[in-house]
């Protein structure tokens, strides 16, 4: 017997053949056919009851907790300024003011910020009234499209705030001295803000009005 041999098998056979096994599953309970494996049964959500204060007013919600602050911002409280771009901290769209430190909000559980003070774009100034960084990105055409503007004008915001505190950065020359306002300081604490329109130079002018340096 050639062991090397192909196997005649005729096309009735595996017609034949087929059949069999799904008459086989046919006769399976449609229960079993069903059954999950236990380790999906984590998937079922659990819910957590989180406040914390938005733009200055408390908010209490019940959610589940994968929930991001992102999706809890733009979902559940309906502040659809905060951008949800590359969901992966990478663009800097979801930029928003947490306690006074910029974070990028689709990369934090809104569960974590119980008792918190958040402030989003909508935060930050009205119609009528707007921030000074809101207006120096109107008087120097940093919002262009303005997809990414929210989140570069909280992180701008921040920024400030940071080199205020004496906050060192990478470019900082002697941090025990602390950090100067400078082009090297912007571009290094706005790197995590991408801007597809390429505006980078008139956001770095408003920036640099509020800081006082220009006019």
């Amino acid at each position: 017997m050639d062991i090397f041999r192909e196997p005649k098998v005729s096309r009735r056979a595996v017609i034949v053949g087929g059949a069999s096994s799904a008459a086989v599953t046919a006769l399976v309970p449609a229960s079993a056919q069903d059954a999950k494996p236990s380790t999906l049964a984590a998937s079922v959500p659990e819910m957590l009851k989180v406040s914390f204060t938005v733009n200055g007013k408390v908010r209490e919600l019940e959610l589940d907790t994968r929930t991001t602050l992102l999706d809890a911002l733009r979902e559940h409280i309906q502040l659809t300024g905060t951008k949800k771009g590359c969901d992966q901290g990478q663009c800097g769209a979801c930029t928003v003011i947490v306690d006074g430190r910029r974070i990028n909000s689709c990369l934090t559980l809104a569960v974590m910020h119980e008792g918190d003070k958040i402030t989003t774009i909508e935060g930050l100034g009205a119609v009528g009234d707007l921030h000074p960084m809101q207006a120096a990105f109107l008087k120097h055409d940093g919002y262009q499209c303005g997809y990414c503007t929210p989140g570069q004008i909280c992180s701008a915001v921040g920024m400030l705030a940071e080199l205020k505190a004496g906050v060192p950065s990478h470019v900082t020359a002697d941090p025990a001295v602390g950090p100067k306002f400078s082009n090297a300081e912007t571009r290094e604490r706005m790197s995590g803000n991408i801007c597809r329109c390429g505006a980078y130079s008139n956001i770095q002018e408003a920036i640099a009005e509020v800081a006082g340096v220009r006019s």
